[in-house]
């Protein structure tokens, strides 16, 4: 219980987020083998979970996108786009309809 009460007397920091750029170096300084993963995360101020990630996504042997991957995924996502576009526009006139009031309303 009182973990409990702790946990919520502080407050949440906010998630920080990292640029590609940033994590590819870090990899890059990871491979280097010139620190171990704790003290390289410690000094960048990452965990060492992700400095892990990191390394599977975007170290040796990560997996490469071709162009013709990278096209096919941009054709589905303009595909989903669409149809979420349709989806919001047929809300939008569903709300439309349900707020306006009857033609043959009577004002109280």
């Amino acid at each position: 219980m009182a973990n409990e009460q702790l946990r919520q007397a502080q407050p949440r920091q906010p998630r920080r987020t990292f640029d590609e750029v940033f994590k590819r170096d870090a990899v890059a300084l990871l491979l280097k083998g010139d620190r171990r993963v704790k003290q390289l995360a410690q000094d960048l101020g990452v965990s060492q979970w992700n400095l892990r990630d990191w390394r599977e996504q975007y170290g040796p042997g990560a997996p490469v996108q071709t162009l013709e991957q990278l096209a096919a995924e941009l054709r589905a996502l303009r595909r989903e786009n669409e149809s979420l576009r349709t989806q919001r526009d047929i809300l939008k006139k569903t709300l439309g309809i349900l707020v306006e009031p009857p033609p043959n309303a009577t004002r109280a």
